[in-house]
């Protein structure tokens, strides 16, 4: 998810200020701690679509570490660019290829909504992943809008 970080993604509200029983942001009903917060706290992504998820609940959060544990060392940029200009409201994930626990590639389509000043948008983004020692990293995505 990239294609967010060239978009200067938000700082929302941190990790720390969602409740036990608030809905991950990914749009899984599990509560944030049992779904995408275990991975942001160091756990490992099942499949790609797992990471794409908590990579975009990590720009929801503001957790910069966990996009920059998550992202390719070849393709990570120096300044990932979180800030609050922009508030995230949701996620659509339109098809994933490949990325299971078989493969070592896939991809994952999505739409992100946001807010920006007011006006609503969404990112468009056919991402790709690969496994680096074993573990889903986050390469590059193509936008498609």
């Amino acid at each position: 998810m990239g294609g967010m970080a060239r978009r200067r993604a938000p700082r929302s509200a941190p990790a720390s200020s969602r409740t036990a029983r608030a809905a991950c942001p990914c749009g899984s009903p599990a509560p944030y701690p049992e779904h995408c917060g275990k991975l942001h706290a160091g756990g490992v992504a099942a499949r790609a679509e797992d990471l794409m998820r908590a990579r975009y609940s990590a720009f929801v959060v503001g957790d910069e570490a966990y996009l920059r544990r998550s992202w390719h060392p070849d393709t990570c940029p120096p300044v990932i660019g979180l800030d609050g200009g922009t508030r995230w409201e949701g996620l659509e994930i339109e098809a994933s290829e490949r990325g299971s626990a078989f493969h070592q590639d896939g991809t994952v389509t999505f739409r992100a909504r946001y807010r920006e000043g007011g006006a609503p948008g969404a990112l468009h983004e056919r991402s790709r992943f690969t496994r680096v020692g074993g573990e889903w990293v986050y390469v590059d995505g193509d936008f498609l809008d």
